[in-house]
């Protein structure tokens, strides 16, 4: 089986409220790939705020997994990537991409790309501060008006990032029409440092497809792995070897469904972790047999055993 690391061109990239400890668990599990924790505010985890210093503490993981970190300050950003560091980080991701509302306007995330200063600044800071490799993430620009990912590409090599991975949608897209992989191709083409594709991603082909089309030095897999934890060693394998993806079957699904609410009540406690299992459930069984009425069914349970019996009995019922 293969293993994260450098050799390894497919990244998971990180989203707020889905790629933590348990979800990194199962991906690892069904193969490669690069792991990247959520976004981790430079704030909160600098004053120990125990959710945020949960989801920078990854010293306990058994593969390696770099920590992203949001914010607007580069002292914290220091102090941040130091402690990151201390709790097992093996590498600190700057997020200069997030278009989320509450985000830009504390200045950071996607907000940074109308601040190159502000942003140089962190990233020097964040360098200086530790050993471990700083990546940063960013995208193609603010607006249609406002496209700078070249320009901003450029500002990260030359204070002190390691390696680059460009969305290919503006912010004020959000996640919304296709991602330009033209302007990834023309960041590439610009830089001498690794660059990561980002943008719509959905099966080994298309990653293939980008991967040659942009030169690009790896693809960063977000919202198609909802519910699909095995894409990353999907398309690992498939740019590798050319093998054809593994097609999981409905007792596939069901075991690695058990497995990721398992983990989840593990980790945060039966009660938590039932509730945030809930948006799970919906992206595994989507397009399954009465998947709509499973979801609702499995909403007002709040037991693992009542869990369990629900879960065997709906899948009885499809055919394999």
């Amino acid at each position: 089986m293969a293993t994260s690391g450098d050799a390894c061109k497919v990244f998971m990239a990180p989203m707020a409220g889905i790629t933590d400890q348990a979800f990194r668990t199962i991906v690892h599990e069904c193969g490669a790939g690069n792991l990247i924790s959520e976004m981790v505010a430079v704030n909160a985890i600098q004053y120990k705020n125990p959710k945020s210093y949960a989801i920078a503490d990854v010293h306990g993981e058994p593969y390696p997994v770099t920590v992203q970190l949001v914010g607007y300050d580069p002292q914290m950003f220091a102090d941040a990537a130091k402690l990151a560091a201390d709790l097992g980080a093996v590498g600190i991701d700057i997020n200069m991409g997030c278009p989320v509302k509450k985000i830009v306007n504390n200045n950071s995330g996607s907000a940074l790309m109308k601040n190159l200063p502000r942003a140089a600044a962190i990233i020097e800071a964040t360098a200086k501060a530790t050993p471990l490799p700083v990546s940063v993430k960013f995208r193609k620009g603010w607006d249609n008006a406002h496209i700078n990912a070249v320009e901003f590409a450029l500002m990260c090599e030359n204070s002190g990032a390691k390696r680059l991975t460009v969305h290919g949608r503006t912010r004020a897209q959000g996640y919304s029409g296709e991602a330009d992989w033209k302007i990834i191709k023309e960041v590439k083409e610009a830089v001498k440092i690794p660059v990561i594709g980002n943008g719509d991603i959905d099966s080994p082909q298309k990653a293939a497809q980008r991967l040659s089309e942009s030169g690009v030095d790896g693809i960063m897999i977000g919202r198609a792995l909802l519910g699909n934890p095995w894409l990353l060693n999907n398309v690992h394998q498939y740019l590798t070897t050319g093998a054809a993806p593994f097609i999981p079957s409905p007792t596939d699904i069901k075991q690695m469904l058990r497995h990721h609410i398992e983990l989840l009540v593990q980790y945060y406690g039966e009660r938590s972790g039932i509730a945030i299992s809930r948006k799970h459930i919906s992206w595994y069984v989507k397009g399954l047999y009465e998947a709509k009425a499973f979801r609702e069914q499995y909403t007002r349970l709040n037991t693992l055993s009542e869990i369990n019996d629900l879960i065997e009995t709906y899948f009885a019922r499809i055919k394999q």
